[in-house]
């Protein structure tokens, strides 16, 4: 009987708790945030903004090595109480349409310069509004403290003279290190070129390019690599981070845009990117199958490299980028 008793006390809690309105409250609401943080996910406007507008925009760059503002910025500016999806829809699509125009955050303008002009189409720009409008986005985790220095009134990146002076100077070094490796690579390649046609100067990258690129290298204490996304030799794949300033370049290329370098510079390190183009020459080897690519020497790139992907490219196209690593001048 008191075991009967226990079975019926505890029926009746369990009856209480499923009938009780605020369990049933604290279910609800458990589970619009579990599906709301699925469709955050899962929203295309986030998948845009990670693979695109982060490239230059991205959340986790020291405040110093930024080269745009950050997306959380751009939210706080362009949408006020009373703006509307719509309303903030509209200005982004004229926004990216036309970077030249008057920005809504003038000091980001001053300090960044104008965005490049890359031709997103607007219904993608729209996702990406709507994916801002709707949910929290990454921020970087000096904005919080960003905003305290400027009584929180804004972006208020705040880098300094002398850290902008510094950025141009590794920028300035990271070229000078990049032109340094191009002429040397450049001036045996047009000797092979002369002496042995097209045909001997593929036979003399595959054996000579990177011991010259690694000359370079250890003569001035830097890193330099020749990446790309459709590398001829496999070891010059490029890595995703790489591989997502070669996809910045390309449409910046596209556009009609002078490229300028990435200088991105932490714990006293530089990492610095800068577009490899091709030009009429690159052509002979990089061209178009049987229309610049002549059959024999398609023959030879395959002899010797049988996974090649380094054809099918006209003039000023980017084929992939410089990417190197020095000690910081500062």
């Amino acid at each position: 009987m008191q075991k009967f008793s226990i079975f019926l006390a505890f029926l009746f809690i369990l009856a209480s708790c499923k009938n009780n309105p605020s369990t049933k409250l604290d279910s609800l609401e458990s589970s619009a945030i579990a599906q709301r943080s699925q469709t955050n996910k899962q929203h295309p406007g986030k998948r845009i903004l990670e693979q695109e507008c982060y490239l230059c925009h991205n959340p986790k760059a020291s405040r110093e090595s930024m080269i745009a503002p950050p997306m959380e910025a751009v939210k706080m500016y362009y949408i006020g109480e009373n703006t509307t999806k719509e309303q903030f829809t509209e200005d982004l699509i004229k926004w990216v349409n036309d970077p030249e125009a008057v920005s809504k955050i003038p000091d980001a303008q001053f300090e960044f310069g104008s965005m490049p002009y890359i031709p997103y189409p607007d219904d993608a720009i729209a996702q990406i509004a709507e994916y801002i409008y709707d949910y929290d986005i990454e921020r970087p985790k000096w904005y919080d403290e960003a905003l305290k220095e400027g009584d929180g009134k804004g972006i208020l990146i705040n880098r300094d003279i002398i850290s902008k002076e510094i950025l141009n100077k590794n920028a300035n070094i990271g070229m000078a290190h990049a032109m340094v490796a191009k002429t040397a690579l450049g001036k045996h390649l047009v000797k092979a070129i002369s002496e042995k046609g097209t045909i001997g100067a593929i036979e003399f990258c595959k054996t000579n390019a990177s011991s010259i690129t690694d000359s370079v290298s250890v003569m001035n204490n830097v890193i330099i690599k020749r990446v790309s996304d459709k590398p001829r030799n496999p070891e010059n794949i490029a890595n995703d981070e790489e591989l997502g300033y070669i996809t910045y370049f390309q449409k910046l290329v596209a556009a009609g845009r002078e490229p300028k370098p990435i200088v991105l510079r932490e714990d006293g390190e530089v990492d610095f990117y800068y577009p490899i183009t091709t030009n009429a020459m690159c052509l002979q080897c990089h061209g178009k199958p049987t229309e610049q690519v002549t059959p024999k020497t398609l023959t030879t790139l395959k002899n010797l490299y049988p996974s090649d992907q380094a054809v099918g490219y006209d003039v000023n196209e980017v084929r992939g980028i410089w990417s190197l690593k020095f000690d910081s001048e500062d």
